[in-house]
């Protein structure tokens, strides 16, 4: 198990954001010169030497052992997907060699772009790695961007998120929905640390957005396996609408989306009007607006 710079960056925002009542660690003594606990707080609540935990928050080219990282996590209150994130940084240093395929372009089995087209009447979408759109179905594209006629390197979700204004007319909670997203990308750069396209997207993020710069300073990581997200579509209003990420067996750096609203609810109707006020691509991502120039189909 190696170590990486960012897990000792990861376990100094983690400590920061957690007060001494929190923690349970008793009245605090003396003037406090940085926010949260202390160094040695946390040592003593994870029942390791102040030392031994300095070398880790440092960085240092030592091998905690699952037991001391389990009570780490204790320590500092991770929930289940920063503990995972945690272990990531540690599993996969970003001066690891690179897996042989990792950065290969991934591609959708033709069974699951059908299933797409048999949910037609909700929305959905398969996301790869970074958050990548990979797939998605006509209602998909018409609820929220069409991905279809957008440049391959924009094709992303979180992308599409954060920087395109019309994300943020979109999302009535958009800062909630963005900072997700941005958590989201963290815990894929903490189990893909040498991809490239991911690095340069998060750079990208960090030029344009003062938000996703501030939430990728905390180290925010997160995931939802199920939510609810509220909606203001420019075509037909308000939407309330469930949502359920289903990680797909063949490749667990694909995810399967699928957006519903309650049945005879508001959103339900609205979503029945989105289906009906025109086209949209379909679940392929082929299309290529410059390739299409250049043969001659474009326009």
């Amino acid at each position: 198990m190696g170590q990486s710079a960012e897990f000792g960056k990861f376990l100094k925002a983690m400590r920061s954001r957690l007060s001494p009542e929190v923690a349970g660690t008793g009245p605090s003594t003396g003037a406090r010169r940085v926010p949260g606990l202390r160094r040695e707080e946390v040592a003593r609540l994870a029942g390791v030497s102040t030392d031994y935990y300095v070398r880790l928050e440092q960085g240092r080219n030592i091998h905690p052992s699952r037991t001391v990282l389990d009570a780490v996590a204790r320590a500092l209150r991770l929930d289940s997907s920063e503990h995972a994130h945690m272990l990531d940084l540690l599993e996969n240093c970003a001066g690891a060699p690179r897996e042989p395929g990792a950065n290969a372009a991934q591609g959708v089995r033709p069974a699951l772009r059908q299933l797409l087209d048999a949910v037609g009447e909700v929305p959905a979408l398969v996301l790869g790695r970074r958050n990548d759109v990979l797939a998605g179905n006509r209602m998909a594209f018409l609820l929220f961007a069409d991905f279809p006629a957008l440049p391959p390197a924009e094709r992303n979700l979180t992308r599409w998120t954060i920087l395109d204004p019309a994300a943020r007319e979109l999302f009535r909670d958009w800062k909630t929905v963005a900072a997700e997203a941005a958590g989201s990308l963290r815990l894929d750069v903490g189990r893909h640390p040498n991809d490239p396209q991911a690095n340069h997207l998060v750079g990208e993020l960090a030029v344009h957005s003062e938000h996703f710069r501030q939430w990728w300073a905390g180290h925010r990581v997160a995931t939802r396996a199920a939510g609810t997200v509220r909606l203001h579509h420019p075509a037909v209003g308000d939407l309330e609408l469930n949502f359920e990420n289903l990680v797909l067996p063949e490749d667990p750096d694909q995810t399967l989306r699928v957006y519903s609203a309650r049945p005879g609810s508001p959103s339900s109707d609205a979503l029945a009007l989105l289906g009906s006020l025109g086209a949209a691509p379909d679940a392929g991502l082929e299309r290529d607006p410059a390739a299409m120039a250049e043969s001659g189909d474009a326009g």
